[in-house]
């Protein structure tokens, strides 16, 4: 099992951007996709937290792997105290964007070829979202055996 934190407010995976440019004599027109600015930026900072505090662990190109999120929101500065103390306690859970399958996905795009060959090893998760007085995201992967568990 491997653990990292990635610090700050959790961030989604943005969608592809596209360009459109033509050819200089202005007759063929060239379609580009590309990642945001600010996707990038967070993917590069997930796989460098990854790095440093797993040591570029690798998991067999063969495992099966189980990946646990944990995002921790910040709580807003004008949120009462006792508001504050029902979000710091999980009684009030966050029901806001980023949504759980967009941090998933840019959390768990950041690691193919660093931790794992590919995502698509990823064979069981688990996803939470919390408030917290210290902004981030908690990821735990575990490499898993063959059972079935279904029920």
């Amino acid at each position: 099992m491997v653990k990292f934190t990635v610090y700050g407010e959790p961030k989604a995976k943005g969608r592809p951007r596209v360009s459109v440019r033509k050819s200089a004599d202005g007759e063929k027109t060239f379609a580009r996709a590309y990642t945001p600015k600010n996707t990038v930026m967070y993917e590069n900072q997930v796989k460098a937290e990854y790095g440093i505090q797993c040591n570029n662990f690798r998991f067999p190109d063969n495992a099966m792997l189980d990946v646990r999120i944990f995002a921790f929101y910040g709580i807003p500065k004008s949120t009462s105290k006792k508001k504050r103390k029902e979000m710091i306690e999980g009684k009030i859970r966050p029901v806001k964007k980023p949504d759980f399958d967009n941090i998933a996905k840019v959390i768990c795009d950041s690691l193919n070829g660093i931790a794992y060959r590919d995502d698509a090893m990823i064979v069981d998760g688990m996803f939470r979202k919390y408030y917290s007085e210290q902004p981030r995201v908690e990821v735990k992967i575990l490499q898993v055996g063959g059972k079935h568990d279904t029920e």
